[in-house]
């Protein structure tokens, strides 16, 4: 059978499931705005509840399938993990810079008008806050929804899980250093909260939960059964959950899209431009030269293209505002996100011919 025909009908057509779920979420806030307001407000340090319990049913069924044998193994092959680190904290943060002043600061600067009062009193330019939103989100590695990129590119979900593991703890380090830096910022507070509690829910909880099940499944009933039965009725939650997951982040942020439509498009473009230029000197440079097989070559390059998206809301929150520029920034790599690595996965498929070899 090939790869084509094993995919589920929730996987061959995620990516009009997903436009489908993005319009319908936007609709939904229009409609109904005092429910996805109420819905939002059930966070903790930033972190929405709804949408912990939707990653949450998302990761487990990935986590489950995980031969964790495999995780220890993927642990001693250090050149994907080198390259993911490099990626994500010594070129992009800078490329993400460079890419949201030139666009937003210098191309589209005359269709960006205005100014805004910060949480502070100060008084800044719109496309400056806007620049700011971007830093944070570039300097922000995704820790949750690779794991997602991974398994529909059919990568090496156990070295996606150690390169999650890493990545989380380097966030804790360089996230306030590289922030503060990049935004000139003398004292950036950082999220640890936020980071600690998402990071728990979206990864090491599914982990946990996924490494008992499995353990406890294979030895009542036996490892086929575990392969043939309850994963075949389990792999459609974790599309459905990332499904629900769209609804609920753009009902929360409907309002401000169909706001801002304009503002939307010249805040994307550099966002775009940034996550292809990242996944793309990952999958077709680095993994070349490092000799990478496929299926560590998919995940290394899509962990330094994905951001974590709350973590970054959170920091501008604090630090700008929630209604700052900043923050709509940051919505807007919300709004790109899935899309352009559903495209990056099917991209990584199509050129696999290139790690044959390998």
């Amino acid at each position: 059978m090939s790869e084509e025909k094993s995919l589920n009908l929730f996987e061959k057509y995620l990516t009009l499931w997903v436009l489908l779920c993005i319009a319908a979420g936007i609709f939904l806030g229009k409609i109904a705005p005092g429910v996805a307001t109420q819905l939002d407000a059930m966070s903790l340090y930033n972190v929405s509840i709804p949408i912990a319990i939707c990653l949450f049913f998302m990761m487990y069924p990935i986590m489950v399938k995980i031969d964790f044998g495999k995780v220890v193994k993927a642990a001693k092959t250090p050149k994907p993990v080198g390259m993911t680190l490099f990626l994500n904290w010594a070129i992009k943060p800078f490329t993400m810079y460079l890419f949201a002043y030139l666009f937003l600061g210098v191309i589209f600067r005359k269709f960006i008008p205005g100014t805004e009062i910060l949480k502070n009193g100060q008084e800044v330019e719109l496309w400056r806050s806007y620049v700011s939103g971007a830093i944070l989100l570039g300097i922000a590695p995704c820790t949750a929804m690779v794991l997602m990129w991974s398994y529909l590119a059919r990568g090496n979900d156990g070295l996606t899980l150690v390169m999650v593991a890493i990545n989380s703890l380097t966030m804790l380090v360089l996230y306030a250093p590289l922030g503060g830096f990049l935004l000139g910022v003398n004292s950036m507070p950082i999220p640890w909260r936020t980071i600690l509690f998402s990071v728990g829910t979206y990864v090491a909880l599914p982990l946990v939960a996924g490494y008992f099940s499995r353990k406890w499944l294979i030895k009542k009933k036996g490892l086929e059964w575990f392969n043939e039965k309850f994963i075949h009725y389990l792999t459609p939650i974790s599309t459905v959950a990332l499904l629900a997951t769209l609804i609920l982040l753009f009902s929360f942020k409907g309002e401000i899209i169909v706001r801002n439509p304009l503002t939307i498009f010249w805040i994307a473009v550099p966002l775009f431009i940034q996550t292809i230029f990242i996944y793309s000197l990952g999958y077709f440079v680095f993994s070349r030269v490092l000799n990478l097989r496929y299926e560590d070559a998919a995940p290394a390059s899509m962990i330094g293209a994905s951001n974590h998206f709350e973590v970054a809301i959170a920091t501008t929150t604090m630090l700008f505002g929630l209604a700052s520029g900043a923050a709509l920034a940051t919505v807007v790599g919300v709004l790109i996100e899935v899309p352009v690595m559903l495209m990056l996965v099917s991209i990584s498929k199509r050129f696999k011919y290139l790690f044959e070899n390998n």
